[in-house]
């Protein structure tokens, strides 16, 4: 008889709580093409991602991909929407909830460009209308050691990308957020960071069936102060990676500079992946408090430290993207 051993990253059917109850291109086709490997998602649906009319809820949302272990809950939604980075509207963590409002998330658009043989310039509505909506529950680990457990509503990025034709000399995908200093207060701060604010991915990780790129969270599309309409979800890489408020998305050849490498290159690199062997300069990565979580309080100032996982928890869909490098180099 086959025994099945629980893993550390396994989900835990109790865990899953409703809110009203609380490098290069043959890589890339090889990893967008499937589905499959480690992970096992299922037949996507054929409804495609529209918005609700104001005040409802997301419609024709799959019970997507869900990998979390014994020691995770979901986190409140009032810890998901009141404690964050998001250095556009200020650099405390309640900054964004506090000063997001006058933000204007509609009408949006996405300009899609560099080396892909459909460009253009897309509203926010057609740019998800093609792709199935899904909700995945990830963890996010914050650079700074602090996590929670989000319920994203998503699109495969995988599958966004595909529809633009990246040419076979594209290997990597930039993103740039918008900007708006009259709306965003933290852009007129010329202490804080240089605008726009960039990520990037390597071609065969934005590939990955666990990168989305989400525009709602508990069923509910994102508020201001969680990137809105639209952001980045990688739950392997530290939460910084997850560009929020994209307004493109280019395809290039050369490794872009994200912004925090380009601010502090000595503490912050391109991959970011979580490490729990590799401590930050200033700090150890080894373990983490959970925000939110059992015993923690919204700002998890007494929760019990738990250990980080490698890579998240996720190496087991992940690792063979970094075979052959040296992890102890991916800040």
């Amino acid at each position: 008889m086959l025994i099945r051993h629980k893993k550390a990253s396994d989900v835990a059917s109790h865990e899953i709580t409703p809110k009203d109850v609380y490098v290069n291109r043959r890589r890339f086709m090889q990893a967008s093409g499937l589905i499959a490997g480690s992970i096992a998602l299922g037949a996507l649906p054929s409804a495609a991602a529209v918005l609700p009319a104001k005040g409802q809820k997301f419609a024709d949302v799959k019970k997507g991909y869900s990998k979390l272990g014994d020691t995770d809950s979901l986190s409140p939604p009032e810890a998901i929407y009141s404690y964050n980075n998001y250095y556009e509207f200020g650099s405390s963590k309640e900054d964004p909830a506090k000063n997001a409002g006058p933000f204007k998330p509609l009408p949006w658009t996405i300009k899609v460009d560099g080396l892909c043989n459909k460009p253009g310039t897309i509203s926010f509505e057609d740019f998800i209308k093609p792709h199935a909506l899904e909700e995945r529950v990830y963890r996010m680990r914050c650079v700074e050691a602090w996590s929670m457990v989000i319920p994203w509503n998503g699109i495969s990025l995988g599958e966004v990308i595909k529809r633009f034709e990246p040419q076979g000399s594209a290997k990597y995908v930039r993103f740039e957020t918008v900007v708006r200093p009259e709306e965003m207060v933290g852009q007129r701060d010329r202490h804080n960071l240089p605008w726009p604010y960039i990520e990037g991915l390597r071609l065969d990780e934005a590939a990955n069936p666990l990168a989305i790129l989400a525009i709602g969270i508990y069923g509910d599309p994102l508020l201001n102060q969680n990137g809105a309409p639209i952001r980045l979800v990688t739950p392997w890489k530290y939460g910084f990676k997850g560009v929020k408020s994209i307004v493109r998305m280019s395809f290039v050849e050369e490794q872009p500079k994200n912004t925090w490498q380009v601010m502090n290159p000595g503490e912050y690199g391109f991959y970011s992946n979580v490490n729990p062997e590799v401590d930050h300069p200033r700090w150890s990565q080894a373990s983490e408090r959970r925000i939110g979580g059992s015993g923690g309080g919204l700002r998890g100032l007494i929760a019990p430290r738990q250990e980080t996982l490698m890579f998240n928890g996720y190496a087991e869909e992940v690792a063979q993207l970094y075979a052959g490098m040296d992890l102890k180099k991916f800040y």
